[in-house]
Formats: C-alpha cells, structure tokens, sequence
C-alpha cells in the first residue's frame, strides 16, 4: 500500500510539474478564437497595483486566460459535469434537444438608468418617430426545454418594466409575441445567444407591421445553408465536446436590390451584408456586416427617399439584411463605440425613423446608453 500511494505521488507530481512547464514555456496567446476575445496579457507591475491587491487579481486572470490547452481541459470539466447530473457549466444550462441557455439575471439599476436615457434621447427627437425592439432571448421562449428546477428571472416583466419607465412616445415592437407564435422553427441557435436569420426574418415582420409597411414573404427569398458548423457564445461557455454544432442559413432576395455599405465613414467599403471571410473563423456570426463596427452606412437601390437610424446591439447584424430592402438609408450605430450626439445626428442625416434593437439581457446590463443623454 505504501508503494502505491508513493507511486501516485510520484505520477501526480509529474503531471503537474508538466503542465506547469508547459504553461512556461508556451507562448501568450493575444486573442482566442473559441470564446471571440482577447486574452489577458501579464499585467503591469507596480508598488501601488500589489498593494492595493489589483496585481494579484491581474495575475490570476492572466493565468485563467493563458493556460495551455484551456479549451481540452474544459471540455473534460464539462463532461463530468454532465456525467455526475450538474445542469449548467460556466453559468450556461444544459437544454433539452442540445440547446443551451444562459441565465438571465434580475436586472439591476442599470436597466432603470439605460430607460431614462431613451427617453432623454425622446425628448431631443420631436418630429422623428422612435420605435423600440428588445428581443427575448432563447430561455424565455423555449423554458419547456430547460433543465428540471433551473432558475431564471422573467425577461417579460424586465421588457416590461422598460416600456413602463419610457416616458416619451415610443413605438414599440412586441418580437416576443411573434418570436414565440413562430418557435416551431428555428428561431434561436442552439450554441449561441442570437436569433437565426429565421428568427430575425420572424422580427422583420413584426417591425414591418409596426412601420406600416409590407413585408416581403418567404417565398420571396431564396435560403441557403452557408455554415453547417457554427458554434457560438453559449458554446464557449459550456464547452461540451458532445454537443452538434448549428447550421447558419443566409434569405436571398429573388427580387432586384443592390447594396452599397460603407464602414466606419469610409474606412472600408462592401457591395454586400455579408462578410463571407467570416465563415473561415470562430466567429461565425460575423457574418453578417462583418460584426461590430461604430457606425454603418447602407444605400440600397430603392429609392424611396426613407432613412432609418438604427441604434443596436448584435442583434441588428441578422436583422438589418431584410430591413435594406425597404430604406433607401440605414445608419447603424454601436453606442460601445461611437460616443457622439445621436439625436443631432438623426436631425443632421434627415433621418425620419429611429430603431432600437437589443437584446433584453444585453439592454438590461449595457452601460453605453448613457451617451444618448448628450
């Protein structure tokens, strides 16, 4: 007994004495492609950082985001956990029929703090009609494929609570209603925390109605499978090797438009929504309009005089594809990275129609919206 027990230690300590020395001699990675974010480098050293504990804080981030062959070891965690009946990992359930969910917490001031914004924005706008999208996400409508007594706050009452809090007029889209009507399709990626182009098609309906336009129907776009190997957020997250990956499918029009988006006021130019380099990549999603950017200009061929401003979170990126085909202008803008005066832009542009689309877990958490209040 006393050899094997020496046995283990000796084995244990070699296998951590490995992974240790690989962990030093591999080199820093800046950005990883599985979980769509750079990576923390070591941190600055200082008498002030050590003493005030932020060091050591850095250094274990550091550590976490740098271990080698992170991604393998997770992937074992997640395995177990599921072996030994645990329902989540890294705060993501594990779903009925290989969706996964991220809880959606209850929101905090914050989401007070962002409706007092738009309202701010509102009164600055007289004259533009303002409507306002905030999407569900997966977990509110597909509760019935979420594991046995997993907890979640209502994404509802928080949508709810923010059209209450709007002071001014605002022309709101109820998706969640048209998002749950239709969720006998695929309105929402199994690995990932967006819509499919689906789900955003299922959006455009309902903000068509709103705008009292006519949607184009489905028979009037052609869907093609463009990905049949994306995995997103939720996935990162999870990390189980076991799970199927989602397919991506792109609504072409079978009817005559053409597109001219400029990125970024120049910076860089598209004659599609589509950023196809993108399906070489971890980041699927981006896909659509090449991801974030501070702002977008779309011109479209169809000549109708109506610009729409639109204000956003990812969401927009699978939405903005079917609205281009009723605008001769969108400009889309990400408040993480344009901090300038909105509502004396849309006054600039002539905009006549203002859009907001988030997300309600992101709306409810986005500390960006504040730049409205300028």
């Amino acid at each position: 007994m006393k050899r094997l027990n020496t046995i283990l230690i000796i084995v244990f300590s070699v296998f951590i004495g490995g992974i240790a020395c690989m962990n030093l001699l591999a080199d820093d990675q800046q950005f990883s492609q599985a979980e769509n974010r750079p990576l923390m480098q070591f941190p600055k050293v200082s008498l002030e950082r050590i003493t005030s504990g932020a060091f050591t804080k850095d250094v274990e981030t550091y550590l976490s985001d740098q271990f080698v062959h992170k991604r393998f070891w997770t992937s074992m965690k997640a395995s177990a956990q599921k072996a030994a009946l645990k329902k989540d990992n890294n705060g993501v359930y594990f779903g009925q029929d290989g969706y996964l969910f991220e809880k959606f917490e209850a929101p905090s001031q914050q989401l007070d703090s962002n409706s007092e914004s738009i309202s701010q924005f509102l009164q600055k706008t007289k004259g533009i009609t303002v409507y306002g999208l905030l999407a569900p996400t997966s977990i509110k409508v597909y509760p019935e494929k979420l594991p046995k007594f997993a907890t979640t706050a209502s994404e509802a009452a928080a949508i709810q609570r923010v059209k209450e809090q709007v002071t001014e007029d605002m022309e709101w889209i109820d998706a969640t209603a048209a998002l749950q009507n239709a969720k006998a399709g695929p309105i929402y990626f199994r690995t990932d925390h967006h819509w499919t182009p689906y789900g955003a098609y299922i959006a455009y309906q309902a903000t068509m109605e709103k705008m009292g336009m006519t949607p184009y129907s489905l028979d009037e776009f052609t869907i093609r499978t463009v990905s049949e190997n994306f995995r997103g957020t939720y996935d990162a997250k999870a990390n189980d090797p076991f799970l199927s990956a989602d397919e991506i499918n792109i609504f072409e029009p079978k009817f005559d438009v053409s597109y001219d988006v400029d990125i970024d006021d120049g910076q860089s130019k598209m004659d599609s929504l589509y950023a196809w380099e993108f399906l070489e990549k971890r980041d699927q999603y981006s896909l659509f309009l090449g991801g974030n950017h501070r702002a977008v200009t779309i011109h479209s061929n169809v000549n109708n005089g109506r610009k729409l401003m639109i204000i956003k979170d990812s969401y927009a990126h699978s939405l903005v594809p079917f609205l281009a085909n009723h605008f001769e202008e969108i400009y889309m803008v990400d408040l993480r990275y344009d901090h300038r005066n909105m509502a004396q832009i849309a006054q600039d542009k002539g905009i006549q129609d203002v859009l907001f689309v988030y997300n309600i877990a992101n709306f409810a958490e986005d500390q960006n919206l504040i730049w409205l209040r300028r």
